[in-house]
């Protein structure tokens, strides 16, 4: 290997295979990721490649005169680095180029090299007709596939446009704040105090946006739980929950923590939070998180659908159901959801969101409350399926949530992604009769 820089675009590019032809998260492909790469860069390029996949994806269509054969698709992905790098990121071009071309080498697909070479430097020669082309179908266009902008453009005619451009937006980083040991206003204080520039946001009581993001180990106070990472529209759950002095909370599906961690901090005074998560693994990390806050719950690793294998009857004053969902509304945090979603994984999801909620409504004493929460922006997960649930519930009713400026969905309210600079979020809160 000649030069330093191949490295990373080989390790971007197998990463690519994947997580593109293989199914594997993003999050996943940069866990296994050798931490004494240049694990900067090849985020940047597999965040980019991801966000941009249908309109890079169009444009190689174009550059290619024939397909590649299915084992060679390293190259593939390989060429996709190449062209985010021209288009996207602010590197010298002729060294983008030679680099790519080279990265061919520790491939091992040297026979490569030539038509890298031609791809990447016709789309730079012909730029301003090539881009054109792609801005003549809407795919290629927002950089979504179809499906999903069919769907958006449906049920957001007014905004549909603006929501796909938000996904392609890179995410800001949220901070939420501990008011059990400091106020936002000193957390502000101390953030200017160490150089970082930030604002309040006026969604949230408790949430702040770094003007630039960067890594939690340079976050003031933050191995000590003084501040949690958190978008501010997750954080409106413990506000809207409306937890009083003694209740009991079940927070179902509960991990990584985040909206728990928060209830944790708002209310100190509540009776008892009980968490369920399914899954031992993620259930890890609620621990991590509580220990790094210095609070505590009871934890069940359980199916939060089968109550009969967890609960030990007694009643909720309060249940905070964040939904299993189709993550739609954080798209621009998790780019591989534009590839990894179909239209029978939005079924899958609206079937467990409704067998998980039916579980959860006996648990709920009467006078309680249900907040029902999704990370997604399709009404059949959100909207459409509380509805549904009111329609064959007579001991439910809808309670308007104070959220003038998000969208009113009737029940329930809709954030679309970038509104206030929030992710996309739905909720809904029914009480027992």
């Amino acid at each position: 290997m000649k030069s330093r820089h191949n490295k990373p675009r080989q390790t971007a590019a197998r990463a690519l295979v994947r997580i593109i032809d293989k199914g594997q998260t993003l999050d996943r492909a940069l866990e296994a990721i050798d931490p004494s790469a240049n694990k900067a860069l090849i985020q940047e390029m597999l965040y980019g490649v991801l966000r941009w996949y249908h309109r890079l994806h169009a444009l190689t269509e174009a550059l290619l005169k024939q397909g590649l054969k299915k084992r060679d698709r390293d190259v593939y992905m390989l060429l996709l680095v190449g062209l985010y790098e021209l288009l996207y990121m602010d590197n010298e071009q002729y060294a983008v180029v030679n680099e790519t071309v080279s990265a061919a080498n520790t491939l091992g697909k040297s026979w490569a090299k030539g038509l890298l070479n031609a791809c990447l430097r016709r789309a730079q020669r012909e730029h301003e007709a090539l881009q054109k082309n792609l801005d003549q179908n809407d795919a290629s266009h927002y950089s979504h596939p179809d499906w999903f902008i069919d769907l958006v453009r449906n049920q957001y005619p007014h905004h549909w446009q603006r929501v796909l451009q938000a996904n392609n937006e890179r995410p800001p980083m949220h901070l939420r704040v501990n008011t059990r040991t400091t106020t936002r206003a000193d957390y502000l204080a101390l953030l200017a105090e160490n150089g970082m520039g930030a604002h309040a946001l006026d969604s949230s009581t408790t949430a702040i946006a770094l003007a630039t993001p960067m890594p939690v180990d340079k976050l003031p106070a933050f191995d000590r739980g003084g501040v949690s990472v958190q978008d501010g529209a997750a954080q409106l759950a413990a506000e809207l929950l409306d937890v009083r002095p003694g209740d009991r909370v079940l927070d179902a599906c509960a991990a990584p923590g985040g909206k728990a961690g928060h209830l944790l901090e708002r209310h100190p005074e509540m009776g008892q939070l009980v968490l369920v998560e399914r899954s031992p693994g993620r259930s890890e990390h609620i621990v991590e998180n509580f220990r790094r806050l210095g609070v505590d719950a009871v934890i069940k690793i359980a199916d939060a659908a089968c109550p009969q294998d967890w609960w030990d009857g007694r009643l909720f004053q309060r249940i905070l159901l964040d939904a299993p969902c189709s993550a739609t509304g954080v798209i621009r945090r998790h780019p591989d959801i534009k590839l990894h979603r179909t239209l029978q994984h939005i079924a899958e999801a609206t079937r467990l969101q409704r067998k998980i909620l039916r579980a959860l409504w006996p648990l709920l004493e009467p006078g309680g409350k249900l907040l029902y929460v999704t990370c997604s922006i399709l009404s059949a997960e959100n909207q459409e399926q509380i509805a549904a649930f009111l329609g064959e519930r007579t001991d439910a009713t809808d309670l308007a949530l104070d959220l003038d400026w998000a969208q009113q969905r009737c029940p329930g309210v809709q954030i679309l992604p970038g509104t206030k600079g929030l992710d996309g979020f739905y909720y809904a809160c029914l009480q027992k009769n």
